[in-house]
């Protein structure tokens, strides 16, 4: 065992001395006073998340409902884009014509890996972190439509900004009771080597564009 690792070790056990064998993690309530809610108009939210998100390399555009179809087509379009997986319930208006949408019944990696974007909702977004969640619903999918494919277009509505983490994951409990996974996205997959250098696209899409709907 490392030095470090005793250590630390030691610290836990020392913080533990004074609970009684019999006491289970239930026994103790936690207080989760989190602040919650917010003061700003849904206006002064969109604008947080908008800059947030876009801090993270991602593309940001903010569309009327009406004029969904033309900001995705124009995204992929940008990307050279043409085949694109689609989740069951992704709505009409983000369905484009000319585009090549692909519905996915199963799709192998190899299958999502020979297309070039997906087309999804989002479960939630977070202002404070400029963070979206995926909680495989039926307008997101399973988790590899959004891990594979190099291209992610998603639609985020306005109505599913939230200030704060804690908020987000109060309506995330349904998903996390039903065990469906939640995936956290903020901006394109990216990592650094040894250098620091970023490489992009290594665990996820390499470009992610998000449409925000008003």
């Amino acid at each position: 065992m490392s030095q470090a690792r005793e250590e630390i070790l030691g610290r836990i056990r020392t913080a533990l001395r004074d609970v009684p064998d019999h006491e289970a993690p239930g026994d103790v309530r936690v207080e989760r006073a989190y602040r919650r809610g917010s003061n700003e108009s849904a206006e002064a939210l969109v604008a947080r998340f908008v800059e947030r998100v876009a801090d993270y390399r991602a593309e940001v555009e903010r569309v009327p409902g009406a004029s969904l179809g033309e900001a995705v087509a124009r995204a992929c379009e940008r990307h050279g884009a043409r085949r694109l997986v689609v989740p069951e319930n992704v709505p009409a208006a983000a369905r484009p014509e000319g585009l090549d949408l692909i519905p996915d019944d199963g799709l192998t990696h190899a299958e999502l890996d020979a297309v070039d974007g997906v087309i999804t909702g989002c479960a939630v977004a977070i202002a404070d972190t400029g963070t979206i969640a995926l909680d495989g619903a039926g307008d997101q999918g399973r988790r590899a439509l959004t891990l594979v494919p190099d291209l992610h277009v998603c639609i985020v509505p306005g109505s599913r900004i939230v200030a704060s983490v804690p908020e987000a994951t109060a309506r995330l409990s349904d998903a996390v009771t039903a065990q469906r996974p939640i995936t956290l996205i903020s901006g394109p997959s990216a990592t650094s080597d040894i250098e620091l250098r970023r490489v992009e696209g290594v665990h996820g899409p390499r470009r992610l564009v998000v449409l925000v709907v008003e």
